[in-house]
């Protein structure tokens, strides 16, 4: 009997963008394929991307990644050369495409990569439809973070008083 490959179910993150959350409020998220080459795959599995300041544009009705830079590995072949900020073309249903494409036109939404992670034996990116904060709504955001590391200590050390 013939046994089928098996998969693990859990996803694991390559790389996230973490300033994508303090720099704009995100509206909604989209899973995409990423399209790409042999050397970027073995540089996603050794875990070398970064996402900061990466974007999604669109170009004849499709959506690439910007500003994402996938760092070649060194024991990859030396007599090419290899592109880290290459545009790679993001693979999306014709409906999601229409609706990222209309929300980024119209209402002047900007579509950022969140994360890239591995979804079975496939490398999948979480793109967002965001809307850049103003500087109170970051300084508010700061507070916030401020006070949940406060109040954490605070119960902390009540809990530490009350066990002596």
């Amino acid at each position: 009997m013939i046994q089928k490959k098996t998969y693990k179910t859990c996803s694991s993150i390559i790389a996230q963008n973490k300033r994508a959350h303090f720099e704009y409020f995100i509206e909604e998220e989209i899973e995409a394929g990423l399209s790409l080459k042999g050397w970027e795959v073995k540089s996603l599995r050794a875990g070398k991307a970064n996402l900061c300041g990466s974007y999604i544009t669109f170009l004849n009705r499709e959506a690439y990644l910007f500003g994402a830079i996938l760092t070649p590995l060194s024991i990859v072949s030396a007599h090419k050369t290899y592109d880290p900020l290459r545009s790679r073309k993001l693979l999306l249903k014709k409906k999601e495409l229409d609706f990222l494409m209309g929300r980024a036109n119209r209402e002047s939404y900007t579509v950022i990569a969140l994360s890239m992670y591995w979804k079975n034996a496939w490398c999948k990116i979480k793109i967002g439809i965001a809307k850049g904060k103003k500087q109170h709504d970051k300084r508010n955001d700061i507070k916030d973070r401020e006070w949940k590391k406060a109040k954490n200590r605070i119960i902390k050390y009540a809990i530490v008083k009350n066990l002596d």
